[in-house]
């Protein structure tokens, strides 16, 4: 990955000249740190669900991954927040029919969508997060807005400001702070809608002739390929910028037929996504985003696991070890036949910079990662000095089975920071 060099900062007035040279003078600082902004570094890393992602399909779950890198970038680019960046990745997800989060979403047994998301930010390690949220078309905004106003400090009387509200209540907090609500029907796709259907035929059918376990477990093997336009679970993305800051996101609206008033792993502290920036005790900034079946993730506490992990000193070893030993033999699962889940890891650091650079250039070193256990899982990733979002549909390998097995691929790129 090829990587721009960053910008010096703006020249400096003399302090003796003409009127129309110091106008001359402060165009030519405001257009350099106009270019500076301009060019501010960053780098983020999509994913649109561990699940099954069909063929017939794969242009639109990479295309939806292209957009929301673009807008992360877009966003660090003018020099907002990498909390903002993220938010602004997930917002794209969200809003594309062929994820399950946001519109689009898987509906609950009554037909309803009820969406989870959280967000973390690696400077402060503020959350915010919302559960079995309806009626918002964004839900990741929501535990955005949780997260900045949760920084504000305590509230009138002495109060803590929440950062975690789940159904009614999160809904009419999201109203009272500027965030538009979105009519339930509007929420449901005809995607969404037909999949509803055929899925609450299947239940009814199973309902009236099973008698046998291994037979229901077999139809719910089975069916996942055979609903060609399904939904995929949860999404995410991890974000770094130019001072090393991370910022984590994820967004779901859960497993398919769900009981109403369920959370999943999305809205969960430590099991849906982490960030936090470097340490006395910690030599890398590290931020995680998970997927797949929430109850799984839920009882690994996946996401901080992978965090921990990383601190190690081979990334791509530490993960899989994770991903082998804390997630798929799992004491907390050893119940359960196949172990589901994907994630999306970047840590980054400080190094040295590259030979030939000025001695005040400062290089971030971005090692990214993706590792899933399920048939597949889709990744996008871009840095801010990349023409292009590249895209990937990582899956297991012939043979391997899905809940057994784990894939595990990622790559390296260097920031190269402006003079300090």
């Amino acid at each position: 990955m090829i990587m721009e060099k960053g910008i010096s900062s703006g020249e400096v007035l003399p302090s003796r000249s003409s009127p129309a040279a110091s106008v001359r003078a402060m165009v030519k600082e405001h257009e350099a740190k106009q270019t500076q902004r301009a060019r501010r570094v960053g780098f983020v890393l999509v994913h649109a669900g561990a699940g099954y992602h069909s063929e017939s399909k794969a242009k639109e779950y990479k295309h939806v991954c292209k957009r929301a890198c673009r807008k992360a970038i877009e966003k660090l680019q003018a020099g907002a927040l990498v909390t903002d960046a993220v938010t602004a990745a997930l917002v794209e997800l969200e809003d594309s029919p062929f994820t399950n989060a946001g519109m689009g979403s898987n509906l609950n047994l009554l037909g309803e969508i009820e969406c989870d998301a959280s967000i973390m930010d690696g400077k402060s390690l503020n959350f915010g997060a919302i559960g079995a949220l309806s009626g918002i078309k964004n839900p990741v905004s929501v535990a955005n807005r949780l997260l900045c106003e949760g920084q504000k400090g305590k509230l009138s009387a002495g109060r803590i400001p929440p950062c975690f509200l789940v159904g009614e209540g999160a809904f009419r907090w999201a109203v009272d702070h500027g965030i538009p609500a979105c009519p339930p029907g509007v929420m449901a796709t005809r995607l969404s809608l037909a999949a509803f259907k055929r899925n609450k035929r299947k239940l009814e059918l199973a309902e009236k002739v099973e008698t046998d376990l291994f037979q229901l477990k077999k139809r719910r093997q089975s069916s996942e390929k055979e609903n060609d336009s399904g939904t995929l679970d949860t999404v995410g993305a991890v974000v770094v910028d130019q001072e090393g800051n991370v910022a984590a996101a994820v967004s779901s609206g859960g497993l398919a037929l769900k009981h109403p008033g369920r959370v999943g792993q999305a809205a969960l502290y430590g099991c849906g996504c982490w960030a936090e920036n470097t340490g006395i005790q910690n030599p890398y900034s590290t931020a995680v985003s998970t997927s797949g079946c929430g109850e799984h993730l839920v009882r690994t506490l996946l996401a901080r696991e992978c965090s921990c992990a990383l601190r190690n000193e081979d990334a791509h070893q530490a993960l899989l070890e994770t991903m082998q030993n804390k997630f798929i033999s799992s004491p907390f699962l050893a119940n359960e036949d196949g172990v589901l889940g994907g994630v999306i890891v970047l840590r980054s650091c400080r190094c040295s910079a590259e030979p030939g650079s000025p001695q005040d250039k400062q290089s971030l070193l971005v090692e990214f990662l993706w590792s899933h256990t399920t048939e597949s899982m889709c990744v996008g990733y871009m840095s801010a000095q990349d023409g292009k979002a590249k895209t990937h549909i990582s899956r297991l390998p012939p043979g391997a089975v899905a809940g057994q097995s784990v894939a595990i691929e990622g790559g390296v790129c260097r920031l190269e920071s402006p003079a300090s």
